[in-house]
Order: C-alpha cells, then sequence, then structure tokens
C-alpha cells in the first residue's frame, strides 16, 4: 500500500490567465519556501495534462494537490481526483484540493471567498485552511462521465462555452472573446426540445433555451445564473430558460446579472439531487459544458453523490 504524503502536489497551468502563470506564480512559489511548506511542482504540457497528473498524484499517495491556473485547471484536477476515488474505492473526502488562481474567469474560488492573489493562496496552504465542496457526478451520451466541481449547462450556454474554447485552442486570449461569444451565439440561438425531470418529477417538457446547472454559485467572470446555490449544501441548482418571446427573454436576462432569477415568473429555478436531461427528438442532443469545458452530448444525468472533497477556503 502507498504511503500518504503530508506535502503539496502542485500541478502548474504555464497557458492560464492568458499567459501570466509564469509571472504571478513565482510570489506564490516564494511565499511557500518561506512558510516552509513541503511541496513538488509540475508544469502542464497539453490540454487535461492535469487530470493525468492529478491520478498520478494519487496513486503516489498525495492527498493535498493545488492547481496553478484557472477554473479550467480544477475542473481537471477534480476529476483526476474523483476518477482515481472511484476506480480504487478511495473516498474522496481523503483529498484536499485548491487552486492559485490565475485563470480569466476564475469563479470556483468565489464559492470559498478566496481573493485573486496566490501569496493568499500559499498562507491558506500553511494554515491549513479548508472547507468542503459537493461531489457532482455528470453522466452523459455514450457511457461518458465526469465530475462537476461548479457549473455546467447546455443550450446557450454550452454553445457560448464552445465558442469560447475553439478562440482560446487559436491563440485568442484577451477579455473580448467572452464577448465576441456571446454576439455570436445569441444571432443564432434555436430552442431544443427537453424532457427534464427533478429527483423524478417532470419539470420541464418542450422547448428550452439554455440551462444552467450549478454546484458553485457563479460562472462567466462573475455571473450569477444559480444565486441560491451553496457548494456544499448537497443540493444541484437549476435554472432552466423556456423558449420566450425575444421581448420577455430580453427583460428576465437582466435578472441573471442581478442575482434574483429564481424570482422570475418566466424563467425555471429548480433545486434537487439528480436532474435527468432528456432529448425529445434528433435534432436537439445538444453538447454538454462542465465547468466551462465541453464534456459530452445529452443526454444527461447529473447527481449530488453524498461524498465531499476538501477544499482551501479563507
Amino acid at each position: 500500500m502507498t504511503k500518504t504524503k503530508n506535502s503539496w502536489f502542485i500541478i502548474v497551468n504555464p497557458h492560464a490567465g492568458s499567459g501570466k502563470t509564469m509571472k504571478e506564480w513565482p510570489a506564490g512559489q516564494s511565499r511557500l519556501d518561506e512558510l516552509g511548506v513541503n511541496y513538488n511542482a509540475v508544469l502542464t504540457s497539453h490540454r487535461a495534462h492535469a487530470t493525468t497528473l492529478a491520478c498520478f498524484a494519487a496513486s503516489k499517495g498525495y492527498r493535498r494537490i493545488l492547481g496553478v491556473g484557472g477554473d479550467g485547471t480544477i475542473h481537471e484536477i477534480f476529476n483526476g481526483i474523483l476518477k482515481w476515488c472511484e476506480e480504487n474505492g478511495a473516498d474522496p473526502s481523503e483529498f484536499y484540493l485548491g487552486v492559485a488562481p490565475i485563470g480569466s474567469g476564475n469563479d470556483w474560488i468565489k464559492a470559498f471567498d478566496i481573493e485573486k492573489d496566490v501569496v493568499t493562496v500559499a498562507d491558506l496552504m500553511a494554515k491549513e485552511s479548508f472547507g468542503q465542496e459537493d461531489v457532482v457526478k455528470v453522466e452523459l451520451a455514450d457511457d461518458k462521465v465526469c465530475y462537476m466541481a461548479n457549473i455546467g449547462g447546455l443550450g446557450f450556454d454550452s454553445h457560448v462555452c464552445e465558442i469560447v474554447n475553439r478562440q482560446k485552442a487559436a491563440g485568442r486570449r484577451n477579455k473580448m472573446i467572452y464577448a465576441n461569444a456571446l454576439r455570436r451565439t445569441i444571432f443564432s440561438l434555436r430552442a431544443i426540445n427537453l424532457q427534464i425531470l427533478a429527483d423524478g418529477e417532470e419539470v420541464h417538457n418542450g422547448p428550452c433555451l439554455s440551462i444552467a446547472l450549478g454546484n458553485g454559485r457563479y460562472s462567466g467572470s462573475g455571473m450569477c445564473q444559480v444565486p441560491l446555490a451553496e457548494i456544499n449544501d448537497g443540493i444541484l441548482d437549476v435554472m432552466i430558460v423556456p423558449k420566450l418571446p425575444l421581448k420577455i427573454l430580453l427583460k428576465e436576462v437582466k435578472r441573471i446579472f442581478g442575482h434574483n432569477v429564481h424570482e422570475s415568473e418566466y424563467i425555471k429555478y429548480v433545486r434537487c439531487k439528480t436532474l435527468e436531461i432528456l432529448p425529445l427528438d434528433a435534432r436537439s442532443k445538444d453538447i454538454v459544458e462542465v465547468d466551462g469545458e465541453i464534456e459530452g452530448m445529452l443526454p444527461a444525468r447529473v447527481s449530488v453523490t453524498g461524498q465531499k472533497v476538501n477544499a482551501l477556503t479563507w
């Protein structure tokens, strides 16, 4: 049996935050050295490498794993840890997860009141200041399984993510890529026909424009589509935007930025432990994003497993 290590395994994404990692992270590393925190740091070299490295770290006995990067980095590490736990029958609560935020969005850390400051994160690592978050499992078409650290979605939500990721892959890293993706998606938006079940009860049947699934509360650099979400309450928060007249839709979308979308009489807000999303026709087998990454296609089953992972918190 591999001996559990008390030191940190740090996975550094050198491309995060438009390539700012190698400028910002040295201050955090110097602070760790100053505080006497033991760690082993490695660099990622390609997409999904952080998942592979997190699995490797877990197999070598590391239970404290830090990502240096953004929400995409934490998604990969979260999945690496949980897939390793599932394959090896380990309890996710053995693991302690954190991120030194250098990404463009940094929405996951908002659930833990952590500032975008690598030195502060180093201090929290030394203090061993931890909270917990729920494990949310996402099962998709073709037996694809992943885990959601923060927020997922489909429809408008997933197609914006797809365009953003395509632009990032082409080397575009400025903030305008999000605005451009929003504009392009609005003009090509179409409804898809879905049946949606929350804890086995039908909550929607028919045309739908967008769905947001929340473990955490924030996405898209601070947008709040699931304002009642708490990352450790054992509940999944869901926002469902049915097909609406454009005049009403534009009015209601403003609520997302006002943190009160759950009060809308047109947009549906659901809280549950298990959500099933079933396409009613072939053209409605839409793509699904999880933590900003396109992970697969409908149908989907999303469930709060009852397990917990520890996470750095203020």
